[in-house]
């Protein structure tokens, strides 16, 4: 992209840190190498990515301390608070040290449009980068419980959709939500895909230890929230070792979150300390070597009003290594992995377990199912073609020049009611 001048851009995200973030890391890292300068404004990790401030591959990265969070509404207000504040500090240091022509803000919380609206009248644009359906996701967190909290999670997404210049979003579900649900033209939505970067995920060399003394490893990588169904893994590894005698199983759980204790309850419950391994968030090769050493994927995402409109990045990545994955069936789960999962019945504990024994019982199977998921990744899903949506959707947004249409394609609509099509104009970033 050809640019007369240099463009700069402040990202910032509340849910992760940054590069840990891989979504947000894969844009900053697309966009500074189509000649925009990036800064990042983010929280610190719990382990990793403590720096207040620090520089990684020319893109300076802010952050922030957020408080810990217990899983009360009352402790969310206070994150949410805090990384309102917090960020607003650290945009205008960021303005005075880099400047920025735009705020581009990744979700949840849907709360940053507050400070596009104020730099909004300073000239910025501002950036709408939805990852998650945040009302949904408030309904699976709190159980359908404080409809009146809802009702202004619906009304902040509203907020967030008109404020944004342009909205991003990573699937045709989402998509639909900003078009019905936030009344955006359509020509400025942009589906950009959650598409694994294949030059960091390689195979390496097999290590047999990372097993944990057993034949067959599964695995997790992610975050680990009430909404991810990590418990749904827990459940289904007691199914194979203490009802069908298999003790040739281990499970590791590459990740953070706000439900990390109350798994490691369930796991002393369940007596499968001795099976699993929390390593907390490590390193992008430590991830790299643990997906060598695995057998199988696990993307335990239950059904839940939010899931079915979600496209998981552990899911591409297990498809990338060439892992089978096992997963509920969810509507964006299966059209991101098709042939590359085998489905189990949403919400099904011994459905799940059902289907993670036939990988481990056929490893013909395994190698057919992990190859198929590598070459959709290689010919449709990588970063590489996401990121050419991204680059058009930048390209519009300095530009304000039209875009030719694509045919309209089929949406799913967050209500539920199924599949239907967009009657109106679609962007150039056709999903793919």
């Amino acid at each position: 992209m050809t640019m007369t001048t240099t463009r700069k851009i402040l990202m910032v995200v509340e849910n992760l840190p940054a590069p840990a973030d891989t979504r947000v890391w894969s844009e900053a890292t697309t966009l500074r190498d189509h000649g925009f300068q990036v800064s990042i404004i983010c929280p610190k990790g719990s382990s990793r990515h403590r720096e207040s401030f620090i520089c990684i591959d020319n893109i300076p990265i802010y952050r922030y301390q957020l408080p810990k969070a217990t899983g009360k509404y009352t402790s969310y207000i206070a994150e949410y608070v805090a990384a309102i504040v917090m960020t607003f500090w650290l945009s205008l240091k960021v303005l005075m040290r880099h400047g920025f022509d735009v705020i581009h803000a990744a979700n949840p919380p849907d709360l940053f449009f507050i400070i596009g609206l104020f730099y909004r009248l300073l000239g910025k644009k501002f950036v709408f980068d939805q990852h998650d359906l945040a009302p949904e996701m408030f309904q699976v967190k709190f159980k359908g419980r404080m409809k009146v909290l809802y009702r202004l999670q619906l009304f902040l997404a509203r907020c967030s959709y008109q404020t944004a210049d342009l909205v991003i979003v990573t699937n045709s579900s989402q998509r639909w939500s900003a078009i019905e649900r936030g009344d955006c033209p359509a020509e400025w939505v942009f589906v950009v895909r959650n598409g694994p970067d294949l030059e960091r995920l390689k195979l390496v060399a097999f290590e047999s230890e990372l097993k944990g003394g057993r034949s067959y490893l599964l695995v997790y990588v992610g975050v680990m929230g009430l909404q991810d169904g990590v418990e749904y893994a827990l459940y289904a590894l007691h199914d194979l070792i203490y009802r069908r005698g298999r003790q040739d199983i281990s499970l590791v759980l590459l990740g953070e979150g706000d439900d990390v204790s109350r798994l490691r309850a369930v796991t002393h419950q369940l007596h499968l300390d001795e099976y699993v391994n929390f390593t907390g968030w490590v390193s992008r090769e430590d991830i790299v070597r643990y997906l060598t050493a695995a057998d199988v994927g696990l993307s335990p995402d239950p059904q839940n009003g939010l899931n079915e409109y979600s496209t998981m990045i552990k899911t591409m990545e297990y498809m990338a290594m060439g892992r089978p994955v096992v997963a509920f069936d969810l509507a964006e789960t299966r059209f991101s992995a098709q042939d590359a999962a085998l489905y189990a019945a949403p919400n099904l504990v011994e459905d799940f377990a059902n289907k993670i024994e036939v990988l481990l019982d056929n490893e013909e199977l395994r190698l057919e199912m992990g190859a198929v998921g590598r070459k959709r990744i290689e010919e449709e899903l990588s970063w590489d073609h996401s990121k050419e949506h991204l680059l058009l959707a930048y390209k519009k947004l300095f530009s304000r020049g039209p875009e030719p249409p694509d045919p309209p394609e089929p949406l799913v609509s967050v209500s539920g009611t199924g599949t239907r099509k967009n009657e109106g104009p679609v962007n150039s970033t056709k999903p793919v």
